[in-house]
């Protein structure tokens, strides 16, 4: 559906299946949608196969919901949005209000599409959103939190303690999980970066 519209999709129509290493259940399976969009299974899963079926299963659903175009942009769903990424952010209501935030901006950007269905709205923004989050900005956002951890020491296990923790209950709510999972791989990206200067300067 997002490639019909004109997305641009960096691995074409490719879902992309990603197991947690274990050896023994309960086995543990992302998936991530052409779009970027990534679920996880969320049931008790006794095999790999069963793993990757339940995280199908959820994106397929997520999918279909969130692309109904009887999906409309409301008061509601705006004060909503803005609170859980006010949450996500660690942010304060006055960053809501201010268009020259991140938060700010989504909030304005939601505004001008009351009433539009999140079908409209997604194509909005993937219009604006040309620059996905590649290898670079990773590694920038890695270098950020080795620096918080060089000046706060044990903030980076807290918060990938935090992050894994967000990540399992996302996942076995069967919530959509890009956000979660990009912040966990960016958190383990600036450990092994922390550990790379600590062999490197013993």
């Amino acid at each position: 559906m997002k490639q019909s519209r004109g997305a641009d999709l960096k691995n074409g129509a490719l879902v992309v299946y990603e197991m947690v290493p274990s050896n023994s259940p309960p086995y543990v399976c992302y998936v991530t949608l052409p779009g970027g969009s990534c679920f996880g299974s969320f049931q008790f899963c006794p095999t790999k196969a069963e793993a990757r079926r339940s995280a199908a299963k959820i994106a397929l659903m997520n999918s279909v919901f969130n692309e109904h175009p009887s999906r409309r942009i409301t008061d509601e769903f705006i004060e909503k949005s803005v609170s859980e990424a006010l949450a996500s952010f660690n942010g304060n209501r006055e960053e809501a209000d201010n268009p020259n935030t991140g938060i700010g901006a989504f909030r304005f950007m939601l505004e001008s599409n009351k009433g539009k269905s999140m079908l409209e709205f997604q194509e909005v923004l993937a219009h604006y959103s040309h620059r996905a989050l590649d290898d670079d900005i990773r590694h920038q956002m890695a270098l950020d939190w080795v620096n918080r951890e060089q000046s706060v020491p044990g903030a980076l296990s807290r918060e990938l303690a935090s992050t894994e923790r967000e990540l399992d209950e996302a996942r076995l709510a069967g919530k959509e999980l890009r956000f979660h999972k990009e912040k966990k791989d960016i958190l383990m990206l600036a450990a092994g970066q922390l550990g790379n200067m600590h062999s490197s300067s013993c």
